[in-house]
C-alpha cells in the first residue's frame, strides 16, 4: 500500500509541476505539491514522532506520579511527626504535674520526719538535762554527806547534820 501511495505522489508531483511559460501563476500546483509533500512526510515520520511523544508523555506522567507519591508520603510522615510531637507535649505536661505531686509528697514526708526527729531530739535533750541535773545533785549531796560524815565523827549529831545538809541544798 505504501509503495502505491509513494508512486502516486511521485507521478502527481511531476504531473502538476508547471514551468510557468504562459505567464500564469502556479500557486495551485505549488499548494498541491506542498500538501502532497506534507502528507508524505506525515506518513513516513508520523508514527515515530507519535510514539516518541506518547512515550515521553508516559515517562513524564510516571515521574509526576513518583513525585506525587513522595509528596503524599512526606505529608503522611509530617502528620505522624506532628502527632508524636503532640503526644510528647502531653507526656511532658503529665510528667510535670506528676513530678510536682511527687515533690509535694516527698517534701511533706521530709517535713514530718524532721518534726518527729526534732521532737525526739528535744525529748532526748530534756531527759539528758534532767539526768545531768540528778547526777549533779547526787554528786553535791554525796560530797556534802561525805564532808559531813567526816566531820560528824568528831562532834556532830544527826540533827545538826540534817541542818547542815538543808543549808547547803537550799
Amino acid at each position: 500500500m505504501s509503495r502505491i501511495l509513494v508512486l502516486i505522489l511521485m507521478i502527481s508531483t511531476y504531473a502538476l509541476a508547471s514551468t510557468a511559460e504562459h505567464g500564469e501563476t502556479d500557486i495551485v500546483q505549488r499548494t498541491v505539491n506542498f500538501l502532497l509533500f506534507a502528507g508524505l512526510v506525515w506518513y513516513l515520520v508520523g508514527e515515530p514522532i507519535k510514539s516518541y511523544f506518547s512515550s515521553r508523555s508516559e515517562s513524564i506522567a510516571d515521574e509526576l506520579k513518583k513525585v506525587q507519591d513522595k509528596l503524599d508520603e512526606s505529608v503522611a510522615l509530617k502528620k505522624e511527626a506532628l502527632a508524636k510531637i503532640s503526644d510528647a507535649e502531653k507526656f511532658a505536661e503529665e510528667l510535670a504535674v506528676t513530678s510536682k505531686k511527687e515533690n509535694k509528697i516527698i517534701n511533706d514526708k521530709i517535713m514530718t520526719q524532721c518534726s518527729l526527729d526534732l521532737e525526739i531530739l528535744i525529748k532526748q535533750s530534756s531527759s539528758s538535762k534532767e539526768f545531768e541535773q540528778r547526777k549533779m545533785v547526787r554528786s553535791v549531796v554525796e560530797g556534802i554527806l561525805q564532808e559531813t560524815l567526816d566531820q560528824s565523827s568528831e562532834s556532830f549529831d544527826r540533827e545538826s547534820m540534817a541542818n547542815v545538809i538543808l543549808k547547803k541544798v537550799a
